[in-house]
């Protein structure tokens, strides 16, 4: 796939998961509903963050000619997303909580952040 598909077929994940994770940590905690769309959530943050591996970073410096360092978010959700599954299977809530928040302001609200720096796709679609 070229960088283009990519990058629509990574909006198409990570965009679902502004909305899904926010709901999932202001809603109520614990419900059918929350566990269902919770790991909808997971699924595509996993889904998303892979797709990013095979961008290569077009802003800022490359490590490998590829890797950028908004991808360490990337590494960080493939990281996070299953530690947190088995936190809250195992039942411990609090560091379930923590990584779910974690995950969402930093892959989500970080990272999201750094789509809008110039030079960056999102940044001419919303500035022009």
């Amino acid at each position: 796939m070229n960088y283009e598909t990519l990058m629509y077929w990574h909006l198409i994940t990570v965009v679902p998961c502004i909305f899904l994770g926010a709901y999932g940590l202001l809603a109520k905690k614990g419900t059918p509903i929350h566990k269902t769309l919770g790991k909808i959530y997971m699924v595509l943050m996993l889904i998303t963050a892979l797709l990013t591996l095979f961008m290569p970073a077009d802003v800022g410096g490359r490590f490998l000619n590829h890797f950028g360092w908004i991808h360490l978010f990337s590494f960080l959700t493939i990281w996070t997303v299953p530690t947190a599954y088995t936190a809250i299977k195992k039942g411990n809530v609090k560091a379930h909580k923590r990584k779910m928040v974690l995950l969402y302001l930093g892959a989500i609200g970080i990272a999201g952040g750094f789509t809008l720096a110039p030079g960056r796709y999102l940044h001419e679609f919303f500035f022009g």
